[in-house]
């Protein structure tokens, strides 16, 4: 998919992306860690965390919302971009830190992340598409292979707040 039929569709999802990523941020992660999936070829049942980086390029701190799943005691991210030829944004700021930090409900941490590769990797892209079934889609629509993401904790830290973010991008 190019870059701009995705734009495209993430315009017509933005507004969804920031009502659901406030709604996160202001209940203090009772409300927006499950959202039902299932308009989007997803399950009812879908599990998202607030990723909290800073800007490579601006400096500015973003939150953005991100389907998430648990394997082997690590929290897993897909850099899909909804199947657009290029890397999300957050990916490419996350690649530039030695660490993460993450909200998943009511729970935020700092951890390390780290790239799966080989055998590793094909058997965490097959679980996040279980999980996930849009995945196989977006990963159909491009010829980049979409990124994965794992995170472990290292430790508790407070949940975010909508006024830690100075940049805001709509997914």
């Amino acid at each position: 998919m190019s870059d701009a039929e995705s734009e495209a569709i993430r315009a017509k999802r933005g507004d969804w992306v920031t009502e659901h990523r406030e709604m996160y941020l202001k209940s203090g992660g009772a409300q927006g860690h499950i959202e039902d999936l299932t308009p989007v070829n997803g399950h009812p049942f879908g599990t998202h965390l607030l990723l909290k980086y800073k800007g490579r390029k601006s400096g500015k701190t973003f939150i953005t919302p991100l389907c998430y799943a648990d394997i082997g005691g690590e929290v897993v991210i897909c850099a899909s971009k909804g199947g657009a030829d290029s890397h999300p944004a957050w990916y490419l700021n996350v690649v530039e830190q030695d660490e993460v930090e993450f909200q998943i409900a009511t729970q935020a941490f700092r951890g390390t992340w780290r790239e799966p590769e080989g055998a590793e990797r094909e058997k965490v892209w097959n679980f996040m598409v279980d999980c996930f079934p849009f995945y196989a889609d977006y990963q159909g629509w491009t010829d980049r292979v979409i990124p994965l993401v794992m995170m472990k904790t290292v430790e508790s830290i407070p949940v975010f707040k909508l006024e830690d973010a100075d940049g805001w991008r709509d997914g």
